[in-house]
């Protein structure tokens, strides 16, 4: 699996994510710089939520004016927890970017949220258009190998948001996905050794387990 971590300006954990092999999420509501490192773009929709603010799309869209053509994949814009309503908003960005060829080779994330469905999203999946998986903890936890495994069929990418602890790191090696991200690496240089340890066996874990197979 892939790991990111939210963009940071700390020199000493930068050296840290460095020495591990993370990459970073940068945000459209942070400050937009990779710091030398490859990166996924996040929409910025969190930081909204958590400060009670509405979508910022001027902000999204200049984060991806500067770094969208570089990112490893783009996040489309939701409603944190918003239901069916967020694959609405995700939609028309999805068709938005069809006609901007500077970006059609990065993939496009749509987040699923609380009481998604699979037929929701399988007609828009491709190798361009991944899920990006999004929502409350318990309900992430609960159907993350269901969108793993619907990404996969549809060879597309599954990233899952906010993992910050071995745990979850190990839920995510179980379901299958691809890649996560999380702020405690960026925030706690002491978190970051003993996270990759956890992505380092689950990864040895799900090589051996292949090969069982």
């Amino acid at each position: 699996m892939i790991a990111y971590a939210s963009r940071t300006g700390t020199k000493r954990n930068l050296a840290a994510l460095s020495e591990v092999g993370w990459r970073l999420m940068v945000s459209a509501r942070g400050v937009l710089r990779t710091e030398g490192f490859r990166y996924a773009l996040d929409n910025g929709a969190w930081t909204s939520f958590q400060r009670r603010e509405r979508f910022d799309a001027v902000a999204f869209e200049r984060a991806v004016d500067l770094l969208g053509a570089g990112a490893d994949f783009i996040v489309l814009p939701d409603i944190v927890m918003g239901g069916i309503d967020s694959l609405t908003m995700s939609r028309r960005w999805w068709d938005a970017f069809h006609y901007r060829p500077a970006l059609h080779h990065v993939p496009k994330l749509i987040a699923v949220q609380d009481g998604f469905e699979a037929r929701d999203i399988r007609p828009l999946l491709s190798p361009m258009t991944g899920i990006f998986v999004g929502g409350s903890a318990s309900w992430k936890l609960l159907t993350m190998q269901r969108w793993a495994t619907l990404a996969r069929d549809h060879g597309a990418i599954c990233h899952v948001g906010r993992v910050n602890t071995a745990r979850r790191i190990r839920a995510c090696e179980a379901a299958g996905v691809d890649s996560f991200d999380g702020s405690g690496a960026s925030r706690f240089e002491a978190t970051i050794r003993p996270l990759e340890r956890a992505r380092q066996q689950t990864d040895i874990e799900g090589y051996l387990a292949r090969r069982a197979a």
